[in-house]
C-alpha cells in the first residue's frame, strides 16, 4: 500500500491564486464582453530589455555550434554570474560574498519553499502576517506547523506576528521562542519596509536564540529611499543568522524566463539535537545540487545582462514605469478617502476595504462592478483580513482604467 503526504491534506482549499483564477474565469464565462483588467497576481507586463533579448539571443547561437555548445550548467550556477552578483549587489554595499555562497536557480518562489527542507521537522516557524503563502504552505506540507484551523484562519503551531496599520506594519518580536523567522521587505503584500534600526532587532533576536532569518528581497530594486536596506547583510552580525533571497522576475522581467538566486553564507549554521553547529551552505548544497540541475546557460547570460551598463539603465526605466503606476493607483485611492499603504518602495498597494466590506466582499465588489481583478487581503493571513493589494506591474493605460472605474463606484 502506498501511503500519502497526509500534511497535503490538512491545505486549506487551494492555492490564494489559483481560487483567485476560478473566480475570474467564472466571471468571464458569465459575462464573456466584460473587459477584465488584471491589478492582482504580480506578474510583470513589460517585456525583456533589448540588453538581455540580445544576451539571450547570442548564447543561443552559441548552442547552435559544435564549439560553443553547452550541455547541464553547474548546479550552483555559472561563475560569470555569480560574479556579477556579488559585485553588484553586494560589494557595492560594502558586503563581501565568496562564489560558493552564491546559488543560482529557477525562482525565489522554489528556494523559499524548498529551503525549509534543511531544517527540523521539531523547528518553530514565525510569519509576518499577512505572508506570502509560500512560506505557510511548504512548512505545512513538511509537518511543522500543525493543523489548520479554519474558524480561525490560522496554523495551530505557527507564530504569527501581526503587521496592521495599528502597528504601522512593523511586526514585533515573537513572545515565544522561535527558531525559523520569515521576514519579506519590501514587504509582499503590504508595500511597507523596515529601517536598519528596525532590522536589526531581529537580527540581534535570531543571535541571541540561534535562529534563522529567511529573508525575501525580491523587491529590493524597488526601494527608493536611501535609508531602507537592499539586504539584510548591511545589518551587523546577519552573515550568521539570515539565508537572503533574491528574484531576476519582478526587476528584470523573468517571471516567464526564470532566474533566481539565494545566499547562504558559509558562517549561518544551524545545530544538531546534540548541539553540534553544521553549517547550511554544505546543506543547501547538497539539497540543491541533488535536486536540481541547473539554470540553462542561456538564461544565466540573460540574467549577466542585468548588470551592463545599458542593462542597468534599461530596467531601471522599467522600474520607473512600474512605480509610476504604484503612484497613480495610490493617489487614486487615496482620493476616495481610502487608507492607502505601500506603493512607495515597493510595487504593491495595500488598501484598507470601506466600511461594510471584508476583503473577498470587495474582491466580487471590483469584479462585477468595475471589472478590475486585485487580491484579497485575508487571502495572505488573519491579519489581511479587512485590506486588499493591487500591484503596480499592468500597463500604464489598464492602471489608469482600472483607478478611473474604481473612482465610479459607490461603497
Amino acid at each position: 500500500m502506498a501511503y500519502v503526504n497526509e500534511n497535503y491534506l490538512k491545505l486549506p482549499g487551494s492555492y490564494l491564486f489559483a481560487n483567485i483564477g476560478r473566480k475570474v474565469n467564472a466571471f468571464r464565462q458569465e459575462n464573456p464582453d466584460a473587459d477584465i483588467i488584471r491589478l492582482g497576481i504580480g506578474d510583470v507586463t513589460l517585456p525583456l530589455v533589448p540588453a538581455i533579448v540580445e544576451a539571450i539571443r547570442k548564447a543561443t547561437d552559441e548552442m547552435a555550434k559544435p564549439e560553443t555548445f553547452r550541455g547541464y550548467s553547474p548546479e550552483q550556477g555559472y561563475d560569470f554570474l555569480i560574479e556579477k552578483i556579488i559585485k553588484h549587489d553586494y560589494n557595492a554595499r560594502g558586503i563581501d560574498l565568496s562564489a560558493d555562497e552564491v546559488f543560482i536557480s529557477d525562482g525565489a518562489k522554489s528556494d523559499t519553499a524548498n529551503m525549509q527542507e534543511i531544517f527540523g521537522i521539531d523547528n518553530v516557524v514565525a510569519v509576518t502576517d499577512p505572508v506570502y503563502p509560500v512560506y505557510v504552505d511548504s512548512n505545512a506540507m513538511a509537518g511543522r506547523i500543525g493543523d489548520y484551523d479554519s474558524v480561525a484562519g490560522k496554523w495551530t503551531n505557527l507564530v504569527y506576528l501581526p503587521c496592521t496599520a495599528e502597528n504601522s506594519f512593523i511586526p514585533s518580536l515573537p513572545e515565544k521562542k522561535v527558531d525559523m523567522i520569515y521576514l519579506c521587505y519590501p514587504n509582499n503584500p503590504t508595500g511597507t519596509t523596515l529601517t536598519k534600526e528596525q532590522l536589526k532587532q531581529w537580527v540581534d533576536y535570531a543571535r541571541e536564540n540561534r535562529a534563522i532569518i529567511l529573508y525575501d528581497a525580491a523587491y529590493e530594486a524597488y526601494i527608493t529611499h536611501p535609508e531602507i536596506p537592499h539586504s539584510i547583510y548591511e545589518i551587523e552580525g546577519a552573515r550568521e543568522v539570515a539565508i537572503e533571497f533574491r528574484s531576476f522576475s519582478k526587476n528584470a522581467a523573468f517571471t516567464g524566463t526564470r532566474c533566481a538566486y539565494t545566499v547562504v553564507p558559509k558562517t549561518v549554521k544551524g545545530y544538531t539535537k546534540s548541539g553540534e553547529p553544521v553549517e547550511l551552505n554544505k546543506l543547501w548544497n547538497r539539497r540543491h545540487s541533488t535536486k536540481f540541475n541547473g539554470v540553462a546557460y542561456i538564461i544565466q547570460r540573460g540574467a549577466e545582462a542585468v548588470y551592463s551598463e545599458e542593462g542597468q539603465k534599461q530596467i531601471r526605466e522599467e522600474i520607473a514605469y512600474y512605480m509610476e503606476n504604484a503612484r497613480i493607483i495610490r493617489e487614486g485611492i487615496a482620493a476616495l478617502g481610502i487608507k492607502v499603504f505601500g506603493g512607495v518602495n515597493a510595487p504593491y498597494i495595500w488598501l484598507k476595504t470601506p466600511d461594510g466590506y471584508d476583503s473577498w466582499q470587495f474582491f466580487d465588489k471590483l469584479l462585477k462592478d468595475a471589472h478590475v481583478v486585485g487580491t484579497p487581503g485575508v487571502g495572505f493571513g488573519p491579519s489581511g483580513e479587512g485590506y486588499f493589494r493591487l500591484t503596480a506591474f499592468g500597463s500604464r493605460e489598464n492602471t489608469i482604467k482600472a483607478i478611473e472605474r474604481i473612482k465610479n463606484l459607490k461603497f
